[in-house]
């Protein structure tokens, strides 16, 4: 009798709240959405969402407000995002860290867990880029320096256990050599110091450094695709160096909070995906050195955990942490 009553008492709470959910669900948005940026102003990420965020605007009919939230990583931001009500006003453009974060540190959240995936926005090479300054033309020539001298010849990312970090890891175990890791605290502050030559090497997306490439500032060795890219025309990939079946693409993800009404989410992949068919906010992304996917979420959703399980079996190995 008693569990009958409790049955009762839920479904009479159900039907209560039926309505006002309902509701909700179909004046979305009826203010200003949130868009969580887990890095600081001037990285590729932050880049990325500032090209998309005015179309995404006029198409959802309101305001959509980009939060930079940087440090960890990415995780500080990300943490916040997985903290927020499910309601379809926050968002989240996650970067590949969220694909490693979860290996490196300790987090208060798993990412399949805490996120709804609406969208692979786009995929693009990392490269390795040498200031002008130095004396590396080629990568072969980064290894024997580093074979000659090792942990000698220092290299940047925009942050321990991000794809930049753990991709160049590989490259070392392959390759027999070691470099200096010097992490930063996002892209934006890591290639300033690159273009200054405060840092003799950057691993980085293309996205912010191929103005710097273009004008011979800083000097690409090496690109992450399987293949040569468009994105860097003339620059052999690490595989094609003698590195097997090396591979490690970057991306960024638009996620939404898990629990959020389908219905929501399936709005907001709509409205994405007519974002960036549009001919100037594609082009404007892949002049920057990405290629704009615009997948469904269930293969947005793929994506992430084949780079999660990935990832994981080299950050393991090298045994990389959030100290490292």
């Amino acid at each position: 009798m008693l569990l009958r009553r409790r049955g009762l008492l839920a479904l009479s709470a159900a039907g209560l709240a039926a309505p006002s959910i309902l509701h909700a669900q179909g004046n979305w948005p009826d203010r200003p959405i949130r868009l969580i940026v887990p890095w600081p102003p001037g990285g590729s990420t932050d880049t990325v969402a500032r090209i998309f965020q005015p179309k995404l605007q006029e198409v959802l009919g309101k305001a959509v407000v980009i939060e930079n939230r940087g440090g960890a990583s990415g995780a500080i931001g990300a943490g916040e995002a997985a903290r927020a009500t499910p309601d379809g006003y926050t968002w989240m453009l996650a970067y590949d860290t969220q694909a490693t974060n979860e290996s490196v540190m300790k987090l208060p959240f798993r990412t399949m867990e805490a996120f709804a995936p609406v969208t692979l926005v786009a995929t693009g090479p990392l490269a390795m880029v040498a200031h002008q300054s130095t004396p590396y033309r080629t990568f072969a020539d980064v290894i024997a320096a580093a074979k000659r001298a090792p942990d000698t010849v220092n290299y940047a990312t925009s942050g321990v256990g991000g794809l930049a970090h753990v991709s160049t890891t590989l490259l070392q175990q392959e390759g027999n050599f070691s470099l200096v890791h010097v992490p930063y605290r996002g892209g934006g502050p890591a290639v300033q110091d690159a273009v200054a030559g405060h840092v003799p090497l950057f691993m980085s997306n293309v996205v912010i450094i191929s103005q710097h490439i273009r004008n011979g500032v800083l000097r690409p060795l090496g690109v992450t695709t399987k293949g040569e890219t468009r994105h860097v025309p003339g620059v052999k990939s690490f595989a094609q160096q003698g590195f097997g079946e090396f591979e490690a693409p970057t991306w960024w993800a638009l996620l939404g909070r898990a629990g959020t009404p389908q219905p929501i989410l399936q709005q907001m992949q709509q409205a994405m995906a007519k974002v960036l068919a549009d001919p100037d906010v594609k082009a404007k992304i892949e002049e920057q050195g990405a290629d704009v996917v615009a997948s469904s979420p269930e293969q947005c959703a793929t994506f992430l955990n084949r780079e999660i399980e990935k990832w994981a079996v080299v950050i393991k190995k090298a045994g990389i942490s959030a100290d490292s």
